[in-house]
């Protein structure tokens, strides 16, 4: 149990690190700023990031 809380932990802190760095960015931290995003199939079209409603701004995806 130990080892799962380790990790379970250490994503926790990763996440927040990131949130915290898309911020200081005033970028949203699901599409990086970029307003979209791309499925895992190579065939797939991008499609509007959902958390941002496709603007890629922090403040809206802090809204949402």
């Amino acid at each position: 149990m130990g080892i799962l809380n380790s990790f379970t932990n250490w994503k926790t802190v990763r996440y927040e690190k990131h949130l915290n760095v898309m911020e200081g960015l005033g970028k949203c931290p699901d599409c990086r700023g970029r307003g979209f995003t791309i499925p895992v199939s190579a065939y797939a079209v991008p499609y509007e990031c959902p958390s941002c409603n496709g603007s890629g701004l922090f403040t809206d995806w802090s809204n949402n």
